[in-house]
């Protein structure tokens, strides 16, 4: 009994934040029931809560919102209808790295975001992340600053490891591209994320494409 405790995962709470009291019945009952979520309310959150946060696009309330859960420290999945590419650069400096589609918004794919917030892991869909990379490549080319060699700071195993992340793959499947084990991958990723002081894989993975890694 004791073996099946120690491997069981622990409980993440979970908070919703939405403009509208439909959209956040309608979150909470997606987590309600989902193994390792607890959904709890915003007054009096416990330690590692991950808010769960409702838009339709990126407003100037949403933006004050995320600020503050980021002042807080608190983990955040943002789930948005839309988002414009010019505005994912700005979800990243308010310390955002999980994001999903509301249409796509299942009780499943949220779990597994607020587990992949929890975790610090980050989590997008491909076409945002694809858009993430344009974004600030366009911004990397768009004067002569963004032209200087590469600053010092990512050694060539972690440039490896965020062009794979660049590309959509989770921690197991670079694992497997590279050949390292996935504690081997995360403790890489923690220690350039704690060490170049960023926030999450997309903030990485933003630095990285901004100082000219690729």
């Amino acid at each position: 009994m004791s073996a099946s405790l120690d491997t069981a995962e622990a409980v993440v709470p979970v908070v919703v934040y939405a403009s509208d009291p439909i959209s956040s019945v309608g979150a909470r009952g997606q987590l309600i029931g989902q193994s390792t979520v607890e959904v709890v309310d915003a007054a009096g959150c416990p330690p590692g809560t991950v808010a769960v946060v409702l838009t339709e696009s990126l407003d100037e309330a949403t933006v004050r919102r995320l600020r503050q859960l980021r002042a807080d420290g608190t983990r955040v999945v943002l789930v948005a209808a839309l988002l414009r590419e010019a505005e994912l650069l700005r979800v990243i400096e308010c310390g955002v790295g999980t994001i999903v589609w509301r249409h796509e918004a299942t009780g499943a794919q949220l779990r597994r975001a607020v587990l992949a917030a929890s975790r610090g892991d980050g989590d997008m869909p491909s076409d945002l992340l694809g858009k993430l990379v344009a974004q600030v490549g366009a911004l990397r080319r768009s004067g002569p600053d963004h032209l200087a060699a590469p600053a010092a700071g990512l050694a060539p195993r972690e440039v490896d490891v965020l062009r794979l992340v660049a590309e959509g793959l989770d921690t197991a499947e670079i694992a497997s591209r590279l050949s390292y084990s996935e504690r081997t991958i995360k403790n890489l990723i923690y220690g350039l994320t704690n060490r170049l002081r960023l926030r999450n894989r997309a903030h990485a993975v933003a630095y990285a494409l901004r100082e000219g890694y690729f």
